[in-house]
């Protein structure tokens, strides 16, 4: 089994014989053939692997917006077998923040705006939302572009107005698909480092997907995959040499 840790109460995911099925008959296509995975509170973890392999699939799976087809599946120490309907929705909206790799802000709002979005749907008055995205913009070095709308900021900027819009609600985990594929080196490896700081709190861990291979050296754990599987797990210190045992 590719698990990383025994220790239950430090994980933030427990994936066991996870898989997922899409189409039925002719058109059926296996998606994940059973993924063992162990993701730990306190760290960033990587997915790593050829396209096609999984990887996405996996990390919508695991943030809730894919169902598996079968396998068990722990998220914060919660059977997600246990939650449905309203009871999934209000989980993920507490405990699990997304770092697209299209950013995905949208036009008309602000970086403030944007940011404070996740607040706004969950009620939260506008009035209160907006000063708490803007202290956390302020946090990521945004301040000062706040009041911009996305097309006048570059894509490092963009970027950062969305790690700011998953963190807004503090949640425990950040998942992130493919977040640097867009920029260039310099500015990726700026949002890896803010990501870096973010995963190494106690209580959240940051799962990436990535194809990135400039950005393995802010790894603390990285599962390879392969046909569906994760064929190999890995701890590393964060020289992004293997940690001794």
């Amino acid at each position: 089994m590719n698990a990383m840790t025994n220790d239950a109460d430090s994980l933030a995911v427990e994936c066991r014989g996870v898989t997922k099925e899409f189409g039925r008959g002719e058109s059926r296509s296996l998606v994940l053939r059973g993924v063992d995975l162990d993701v730990r509170l306190g760290g960033m973890t990587m997915l790593v692997g050829p396209s096609g392999s999984g990887k996405t699939t996996l990390l919508s799976v695991i943030s809730g917006l894919l169902d598996r087809t079968a396998g068990s599946l722990r998220v914060l120490g919660v059977d997600a077998d246990g939650l449905r309907g309203e009871q999934r929705i209000l989980f993920r909206r507490r405990n699990v923040g997304f770092v697209f790799q299209e950013y995905n802000l949208l036009p008309a709002l602000t970086a403030a705006e944007n940011a404070a979005v996740p607040l706004l749907a969950s009620g939260v008055r506008r009035k209160d939302a907006l000063p708490r995205a803007r202290a956390l913009l302020e946090t990521l070095g945004m301040g000062p572009r706040a009041g911009a709308l996305p097309r006048h900021l570059s894509g490092g900027q963009q970027q950062r107005v969305a790690i700011a819009r998953a963190l807004i609600h503090e949640p425990r985990l950040l998942v992130c698909d493919e977040p640097t594929a867009a920029l260039d080196g310099e500015t990726g490896h700026a949002v890896m480092r803010l990501l870096s700081g973010i995963a190494v709190q106690p209580g959240r861990a940051v799962l990436v997907v990535t194809h990135d291979s400039r950005v393995f050296d802010f790894a603390d754990a990285m599962a390879f995959m392969d046909d569906g599987r994760v064929v190999r797990t890995e701890k590393r210190s964060r020289r992004g040499e293997p940690a001794l045992a």
